[in-house]
């Protein structure tokens, strides 16, 4: 069966309990130079934990020098593991996409106001919450889902810890067990890892360009029923595909014309200047939109909103979300509703697409159009590598460099998708600076190794 890690309960994260086991394992001769480790898959089912953990936990070893990849042979220990060092003075790749902080350090200023504003007052947000969140909350996620979605009521509308809070209490409504939910052949890990636990029968479809195909969503849907489709509209993660406003109108034919719903995680679909209309606008009825500040603002916020498609459907996805995870973080949540109220909201959310915008600008001069697919307002890249690379032993050595680098495995929805790819994030605090210097280290550690080819998706 091979090394299985006997995780301590701990605090850490579990990815860095993974870690930690190895290198205690190694040092107490558990393990041996040479030995092969478990294919991550394999490791992440008889853990119980979804894939994105286990190819992080591999990550953090490459990095701290045990473990080596040789691709498709797989991950061995190292014939002289390299002991680990920590630099407290650097900041840790967590190989998550996060929104880029701008260094006019408003952000955190307004963080630092807002919650001592809210702590002053005499209903400070220090106890449970109603479940969905209170109604001033709902109201605020109205008034903002309404920009883009009209008709938009308070009743429709949950407050949620973030998108995979959502995600986990709304694939089991949608979708029964052994239920097929049609999702592109690359997709988000969250909304694989929710739709394991619901026990639904992923159907991967082809995608180009501009993101999934309505003709292959069409054969699928009359091949046998589709109780949902899972799509990430804008910039998705981590091809950054946009689907176009004629191709979200055919999705909403089909969704009408076989009965399907919509789950449309639309993370990133706010940062455009001009954003384009959500799936939500054109087919409300069928549509589940998620909404959630830790693609816009800050991961340290984990508050998401939900426009449920009637105000039944939103007491029922909040019934679930309470079994899941209780609520939303209530001090983050109370603070996210004043910052919309206010307008604080918007001017930190032109602040992040502004640093987007010249972090990208670096980026796509380094590795140019025929490399790399991006966004204009977004913060990650796709790299298609050649066919013959192997993805995760580069993206385990490119977390040396610092970057948040995850290879096209984490999100292939079929274990047998073989296409070589990696997902770059360029957010978080890292400096503006920091991040080009580690993007040519990057550059030159892939021309090193491999012929990148046009990323044709």
């Amino acid at each position: 069966m091979g090394w299985l890690p006997d995780l301590p309960a701990t605090k850490a994260p579990i990815y860095r309990a993974i870690a930690e086991v190895l290198a205690r394992d190694i040092d107490e001769g558990r393990v041996l130079p040479g030995d092969r480790l478990p294919p991550q898959r394999e490791l992440a089912r008889r853990l119980g934990i979804d894939l994105t953990t286990v190819t992080r936990a591999y990550a953090e070893a490459a990095a701290a020098g045990l473990t080596v990849s040789e691709g498709r042979r797989g991950t061995f220990v190292r014939e002289r593991a390299v002991s680990r060092s920590d630099d407290p003075g650097e900041e840790v790749s967590s190989g998550m996409n996060m929104p880029p902080e701008p260094d006019d350090g408003l952000f955190r200023r307004r963080l630092c106001e807002g919650v001592a504003m809210l702590m002053q007052e005499r209903a400070a947000p220090l106890h449970y919450q109603p479940v969905g969140g209170t109604e001033s909350q709902r109201a605020a996620a109205a008034a903002f889902l309404s920009g883009l979605i009209p008709e938009t009521s308070p009743d429709q509308c949950i407050v949620t810890a973030g998108s995979q809070h959502a995600l986990h209490a709304l694939v089991p409504l949608v979708a029964s067990h052994g239920e097929r939910v049609a999702v592109g052949g690359f997709t988000y890990p969250g909304f694989l890892a929710a739709a394991r636990r619901a026990g639904v029968k992923l159907v991967h479809l082809p995608i180009d360009e501009d993101g999934i195909r309505p003709d292959a969503l069409e054969r699928a849907a009359a091949q046998s029923a589709l109780a949902a489709l899972y799509i990430v509209p804008t910039n998705d993660n981590p091809t950054t595909a946009t689907l176009p406003l004629p191709r979200r109108r055919e999705i909403a034919t089909l969704a009408r014309r076989f009965g399907f719903a919509v789950i449309e995680d639309d993370a990133y679909g706010r940062l455009p200047e001009h954003p384009i209309a959500p799936v939500a606008s054109i087919a409300p009825e069928r549509t589940w939109h998620i909404a959630t500040t830790s693609k816009l603002l800050s991961p340290s916020l984990r508050v998401g909103f939900v426009r449920a498609p009637t105000v039944r459907d939103a007491l029922a996805l909040a019934a679930a979300a309470h079994e899941t995870a209780g609520m939303a973080p209530p001090v983050n949540a109370a603070l996210v509703a004043r910052w919309l109220d206010d307008g604080t909201f918007q001017r930190l959310l032109a602040g992040v697409r502004a640093e987007a915008r010249v972090r990208m600008a670096a980026a796509t001069a380094i590795f140019g159009p025929s490399v790399a697919r991006w966004h204009p307002d977004g913060y990650h890249l796709w790299l298609r590598l050649d066919p013959g690379a192997a993805a995760d032993r580069i993206a385990a050595e490119a977390v040396a460099t610092g970057l948040p680098v995850v290879a096209s495995s984490a999100f292939a929805v079929a274990s047998d998708m073989r296409l070589q790819a990696l997902r770059v994030s360029l957010g978080g605090s890292a400096s503006r600076q920091r991040v080009k210097r580690e993007l040519e280290r990057l550059r030159a550690l892939i021309g090193r190794d491999v012929a990148i080819r046009p990323p044709l998706v």
